[in-house]
């Protein structure tokens, strides 16, 4: 049970979360239709498209409404926090007109590197980072300089990461969830109520959402969707963690994150290792492989959602109980979702023989039904 000077803050936290999940749910299938009217819609036309007919985008239009009016309506707005919604407004209309338009990626990133330093230059700056080396006398970095590219880097490439994730019906909306919660636990831990609330208010827009995105989904959220969570997740982070000088600053975020970066590494990975550009479009990503080893949308994006869980839960842990619990936790988790994993894998592979025995023999599939 909260103590009293605790319930103002968890009732601001729950009023955050219940109107950017009214407004985002009501707004929704208004800008559904606008989307068809303004010829925000995606049309299948490679192989990396899980849909098979035109779907209209634009759909994060919806969450960030929810989120910006909870926000002005239960904070106070300081410079920190005016920049961040100025940037995220810009990342936003990037985010329209990338929709509608398809524009360049050369382009989109200078926007973005704008934005990311509105937020910079507002405060939202990441001074200090705990050395990861628990060995070394060294237990802070002090980026001084650095600490402008730094920060505009870290915040460029979490926007980017949380959009290429969003493959899938429901992934990029539910892991930025998943996230946003994470981060809203460890600010009511560690006191952070404004942290709390931005966070309330984001995963309310995105709940609100998520009936509409789901598998078979209705609307996608787009470029405007998954790039604005990825900037309002990537400022929080450096507004709310990164300022601890603790190991947890350097952890938590990685963990709170985790899908999303471990993802788009690989892929920048895999695409130098093949002579590629880092940008080069394909279909490798961690939901794409998935899909190939024969689960479904809905089993793809429930594992990478359960993975999101475990990494956010281990964050959490981090937070609260020390380094080495939070250690044992996500190993034993891992060791618990490795066994699942196998256990349904082969259970998909003795159906799939079956079924193409049966397809092969059908006199003898048809005996064994009757059976």
């Amino acid at each position: 049970m909260p103590n009293n000077s605790e319930l103002p803050l968890m009732g601001l936290v729950a009023a955050a979360l219940v109107v950017a999940f009214l407004v985002a749910l009501v707004a929704t299938p208004v800008v559904k239709s606008l989307a068809f009217k303004m010829g925000a819609v995606d049309v299948p036309k490679d192989n990396r498209r899980m849909h098979d007919h035109p779907i209209p985008r634009m759909g994060g239009l919806a969450i960030f409404l929810g989120f910006l009016l909870s926000v002005l309506l239960f904070l106070d707005l300081n410079t920190q926090m005016r920049g961040m919604l100025l940037g995220a407004s810009i990342i936003v209309v990037l985010g329209i007109f990338d929709d509608i338009y398809s524009l360049k990626a050369t382009f989109k990133f200078v926007v973005q590197i704008v934005a990311a330093l509105v937020a910079v230059l507002s405060g939202n700056i990441i001074q200090t980072l705990s050395n990861p080396n628990v060995f070394s006398s060294d237990l802070y970095w002090n980026l001084g300089w650095l600490s402008i590219p730094v920060t505009v880097l870290w915040i460029v490439a979490i926007t980017n990461a949380v959009n290429l994730i969003d493959g899938l019906d429901g992934l990029a909306c539910g892991v930025s969830t998943i996230s946003s919660m994470t981060l809203l636990v460890i600010a009511l831990v560690v006191s952070e109520g404004d942290v709390a609330i931005l966070m309330a208010a984001l995963a309310g827009g995105c709940i609100g959402f998520l009936p509409y995105n789901l598998n078979p989904a209705k609307i996608f959220m787009g470029d405007t969707g998954s790039t604005f969570l990825g900037y309002i997740l990537a400022v929080v982070s450096v507004q709310g963690l990164f300022k601890f000088y603790t190991i947890i600053s350097f952890a938590v975020p990685f963990l709170m994150l985790g899908l999303p970066i471990f993802d788009t590494a690989f892929a920048f990975i895999r695409r130098i290792a093949h002579g590629q550009s880092p940008m080069h479009a394909d279909r490798s990503h961690v939901h794409h492989r998935l899909i190939d080893m024969g689960f479904n949308q809905k089993q793809a994006v429930a594992v990478l959602y359960i993975i999101s869980a475990i990494l956010g839960l281990s964050a959490v842990v981090l937070t609260t109980s020390g380094p080495v619990k939070a250690m044992l936790l996500l190993m034993a988790l891992c060791f618990a979702g490795a066994i699942a994993g196998h256990i349904f894998l082969s259970n998909n592979r003795k159906e799939h023989e079956k079924e193409q025995e049966e397809a092969s023999n059908p006199e003898q599939g048809q005996e064994e039904r009757e059976k």
